[in-house]
């Protein structure tokens, strides 16, 4: 059966807005994976204004014996719904997401595939995701502010995820019937510049909810590029506040107070052991979480 023809286990959606030279990277990446006759890959372009269609219809016509590969546009702004789209497009019974900015291991699909088809009762898994840091590490980037710039590393084994934690975007495959069923709230998650998110918290925790299984795989890997745009204190900060304003729309109003007064008074007990430029940073950055949560209760979040 010819490689177009032959049914995909996987389907690799990749998400993409105005990054076209990112997404050029990570397409050509692909073709280095092991097991690639076993996938499909779908592109889908969230209103780029730049030329991300065009690096897409070269890739795929370049290598059309070689990757089965298609583009989707999806006309309305936002991570979830062009994930959404990804889901609708895809023949595969497995979808697994990568960033548009993301490279995978050479290993990462046959993990994907090989841990699905050995394990019926698993629903999702993840794996590593390593920083490449366009200008280097900051000194204040701590352990803390780890999840914030999607750095992973469970260490060795495969296992459950711990109780609060789950796969980030940049690096999950999900089972699509669950993805069917449970789609991502497109109030959630990525708009344009606004730093939204929990939109993978809610899905996984949904599926935690119904008894599914959710793994960490140490190889399922990839690299995930860090621009320096993003390393400065000004945009962590940013990325707390956002934070902040996702947790005040998953929650109700008296919840959300509640959680914020929490917040505040392990804030003034922490404050006062901070030392390093890190720990300090850190304090701030919880803050604004606070006053995000605070203004989207308060119906103050400019453009939301």
């Amino acid at each position: 059966m010819s490689l177009q023809r032959k049914k995909p286990f996987v389907s690799i959606v990749i998400c993409t807005y105005n990054r076209a030279e990112l997404l050029r990277a990570t397409l050509d990446s692909l073709l280095r994976l092991s097991s690639l006759d076993c996938s499909e890959t779908i592109v889908v372009d969230n209103a780029s204004t730049d030329t991300t269609r065009s690096v897409a219809e070269a890739f795929i016509g370049a290598n059309a014996g070689t990757i089965r590969a298609r583009y989707v546009g999806e006309r309305k702004q936002g991570l979830s719904a062009a994930r959404n789209a990804g889901i609708r497009a895809a023949h595969g019974d497995i979808v697994a997401f990568l960033d548009d900015d993301a490279i995978p291991g050479a290993a990462w699909l046959r993990t994907i595939a090989d841990t699905f088809a050995a394990r019926p009762d698993v629903a999702a898994i993840g794996g590593p995701i390593r920083p490449m840091f366009e200008s280097g590490r900051p000194d204040w980037l701590i352990k803390p502010f780890e999840p914030p710039y999607t750095i992973v590393d469970l260490g060795d084994g495969i296992k459950p995820y711990p109780p609060h934690g789950h796969p980030f975007g940049a690096n999950m495959a999900i089972r699509r019937e669950a993805l069917e069923r449970l789609p991502f709230p497109e109030s959630l998650g990525r708009k344009g510049n606004m730093l939204l998110s929990g939109e993978e918290t809610w899905l996984f925790g949904q599926l935690r909810r119904q008894g599914r299984t959710v793994l960490y795989h140490p190889d399922m890997e990839v690299d995930h590029f860090i621009p320096a745009a993003r390393l400065t204190e000004a945009w962590i900060m940013k990325r707390y506040y956002y934070q902040g304003v996702t947790n005040g729309n998953l929650r109700g109003k008296l919840s959300a107070y509640g959680l914020a007064a929490a917040k505040a008074a392990y804030l003034l007990a922490d404050s006062l052991f901070a030392r390093s430029e890190g720990r300090k940073l850190l304090i701030a950055c919880r803050r604004e979480n606070i006053r995000g949560t605070l203004d989207t209760v308060r119906g103050r979040v400019a453009g939301h």
